[in-house]
């Protein structure tokens, strides 16, 4: 299970170092993409991606092209040197506003990499009492 958040720096290379215990979950070769929701980068196992992506397909054709264009359009395979650093394509960088610090956050089966600022500014407008009466009217 992908957890945990970590802050690392970018560096003039647009390398950035993925922690042991998420490269471990993660495997030898993993893909980093555009979030659909937000602007910041998501990473899944490959096993992970297949599993992402199955429920795309099945949708009508022209949805499903069109996040499959979007998805896979500026998606970087990523294969962590011996140091456990990967190099981020610029295109995903700018999308997700990352220019020198960034933070990997854990989400259980996928994790993500925010810029630091946009991730400091979405822990602090997090309303957490909304998000609990959200799951309850659900019965969780």
């Amino acid at each position: 299970m992908l957890c945990g958040e970590f802050k690392h720096n970018v560096d003039a290379k647009n390398r950035f170092f993925i922690p042991a215990k998420m490269r471990d979950e993660l495997g030898a070769s993993f893909v980093v993409v555009k979030s659909l929701r937000e602007n910041c980068l998501k990473m899944y196992s490959m096993d992970g991606w297949e599993a992402y992506l199955a429920p795309i397909r099945e949708q009508n054709r022209k949805l499903a092209e069109r996040a499959m264009r979007f998805l896979n359009a500026s998606m970087a395979q990523a294969e962590p040197d011996s140091q456990g650093r990967i190099v981020l394509p610029q295109d995903l960088l700018t999308y997700a506003g990352i220019e020198k610090c960034a933070v990997v956050v854990g989400c259980g089966d996928y994790a993500e990499i925010w810029s630091d600022a946009a991730y400091q500014k979405l822990k602090e407008e997090e309303d957490v009492s909304a998000m609990v009466a959200e799951l309850e009217s659900f019965g969780l």
